[in-house]
């Protein structure tokens, strides 16, 4: 049985249905609730705090910000007045962002794991209380804290996780971070070299991978049509892998196929789009990278991840029928 889950939420539905999942997920036992906050599509800290206002238990998570465009005293005072709205509930996911997206918007997105470095480390010093000066290569700041006119002074207790892809980072965030945020599109293989890299990394802090929570998103397709699931699972993979190069690196697929891909989608894709180029996204892609299927497959599929190393899979759910889901994945409840 799966112990632990969390549901991940992105931009697919109305705002005030999102509402309406994370109370019905918090009653069916989930663990958590995962922002998305990506493209340039819906920032993630409103639905979060949305979702903190009207749930009790529920873990409330960036998934994930980037740590280049909100400036390190925002940042940090942001995570303040979730974790003043739902203490001890807020998790920090925080990733490094992707290129062409940040290029375009004007990032420059050069030495990335001195800037995720810097921004972590002066990120859990605000949030300990501390007074921080820190002279960095991206961060600099000169004596500031964090202001409370109302509420707490202690330390604040928010789990820094860092979603990592790419072998550099991941070593790093075993280092440095409370947790990883495993990627999704990925087979569940790709966990064994995640966990040798944060294992590598975590020693460096004295410490071991099993000290690192480790949870990881995966796309879910779940509909008793496996061949309905299957192909709700097929138009996202065709967004995702032309314009998140990374995860295609990451998940293996062929540069053929993804320049075919790219020669079809613009900038933002069309459903239409999708539709068209669709077609080149293999089902045996599909199910090597996703969870899709019957509830008894996509179950089956996300133990894999967790036989892998995923201590909580956050499940991303295709097709817009989020109750059946979570009714798949309930731990208990209601």
């Amino acid at each position: 049985m799966i112990q632990r889950v969390a549901l991940y939420l992105q931009d697919a539905h109305d705002l005030r249905d999102g509402l309406r999942y994370v109370q019905y997920a918090e009653k069916r036992g989930f663990e958590a609730v995962w922002q998305a906050e990506s493209r340039l599509v819906r920032d993630a800290i409103v639905p979060m705090a949305a979702y903190a206002a009207v749930t009790e238990r529920l873990k409330v998570a960036s998934g994930v910000i980037n740590n280049w465009t909100r400036n390190i005293g925002l940042l940090a005072a942001t995570f303040l007045t979730l974790d003043d709205l739902a203490p001890n509930r807020i998790i920090c996911g925080i990733g490094a962002w992707w290129d062409p997206l940040a290029r375009n918007v004007g990032i420059k997105r050069d030495k990335p794991l001195v800037a995720m470095r810097e921004v972590v480390t002066v990120m859990r010093r605000l949030l300990n209380m501390e007074r921080v000066t820190f002279d960095g290569e991206y961060v600099h700041v000169s004596g500031i804290e964090l202001d409370i006119v109302h509420g707490r002074r202690e330390p604040r207790h928010v789990p820094i996780m860092i979603g990592a892809t790419g072998d550099q980072m991941m070593e790093m965030t075993g280092e440095i971070a409370d947790g990883v945020v495993l990627n999704y599109c990925v087979p569940p293989e790709y966990n064994l070299k995640a966990m040798e890299l944060l294992d590598k990394g975590a020693k460096k802090a004295g410490r071991r991978v099993d000290d690192l929570d480790r949870p990881q998103l995966i796309v879910c397709s779940v509909d008793h049509d496996h061949d309905r699931a299957i192909d709700l699972s097929r138009e996202l993979l065709t967004q995702y892998l032309a314009q998140q190069p990374h995860i295609a690196r990451a998940s293996g697929v062929s540069t053929e196929i993804v320049a075919q891909i790219q020669s079809i989608l613009g900038w933002p894709a069309t459903h239409e789009q999708i539709l068209k180029a669709k077609h080149l996204v293999p089902e045996e892609l599909v199910l090597r990278i996703t969870a899709s299927g019957t509830p008894q497959e996509a179950r089956e599929k996300v133990g894999e991840y967790i036989k892998n190393g995923c201590t909580c899979p956050i499940l991303y759910s295709v097709g817009g029928d989020v109750d059946l889901l979570i009714d798949t994945f309930a731990t208990g409840g209601e």
